[in-house]
């Protein structure tokens, strides 16, 4: 079944709140805690070997097995001091779509590659499919269950082009016994890998692509004198 294109009022306020979204992600990254404060992450430590540092885990959800560490930020690192802005899009309401979110229950497990993993995969769990139609295509994506906010990893052809080189990211809004959601396009943004090379950043999965730019949302972050993260 055809989703219908986004209605006006939908429309109005994607328009109304896209100046402010943007002018706090550009705020966010570079806080003392944003993602280009970011200097270093140490599997297997602990807060009290590494003061000021913020503990971390992940869960291997097949064998339940918990990895911890920690993550050590600078409020003046070198990403920082470099940072100009998040290079974005103007903003285009032909990409804020509806869309239908049907639950799985139990949700699946479902293998996202990660991009400094080497080729592995880690499941990951996705509570139900977003169907959608573009342009007369039909689309179903999957997007997981990141502490109880659904995160959508998905790539398109303008990818180490003019947008991130693995994809991009986009929180997907839901209220609960809902099955309407709204993607709006124009808030895509730079996953944390783009920002400091301490993030290790799930990757679009093949249900995941366009077949097609998606000319909406951030595209790289800018830096001054040529800095580049590693």
């Amino acid at each position: 079944m055809p989703t219908p294109p986004a209605s006006v009022a939908v429309l109005d306020r994607a328009r109304a709140g896209w100046p402010a979204w943007h002018a706090a992600r550009v705020k966010r990254v570079a806080g003392p805690d944003g993602n280009l404060a970011l200097v270093e992450t140490i599997w297997g430590a602990g807060v009290e070997d590494h003061p000021g540092s913020v503990p971390i885990e992940r869960r291997d959800l097949r064998t339940g097995v918990v990895f911890r560490g920690v993550r050590r930020f600078d409020g003046d690192s070198p990403a920082i001091r470099h940072f100009e802005t998040i290079d974005a899009y103007p903003f285009d309401p032909d990409w804020v779509v509806e869309a239908r979110f049907v639950p799985h229950d139990p949700p699946r497990l479902v293998a996202f590659e990660h991009l400094r993993d080497n080729g592995l995969t880690r499941d990951l769990a996705v509570p139900g499919d977003i169907l959608f139609s573009l342009d007369g295509v039909d689309y179903a994506f999957d997007a997981f269950d990141d502490e109880g906010t659904l995160l959508l990893v998905f790539g398109d052809e303008t990818n180490g082009i003019t947008t991130y080189e693995s994809g991009r990211f986009l929180i997907v809004p839901r209220e609960p016994g809902d099955d309407r959601v709204v993607l709006d396009f124009n808030r895509a943004f730079v996953p944390p890998c783009g920002f400091s090379g301490q993030y290790n950043c799930p990757m679009p999965p093949r249900q995941n692509r366009f077949r097609r730019a998606v000319l909406a949302g951030e595209k790289q972050p800018l830096f001054r004198d040529g800095f580049q993260v590693h």
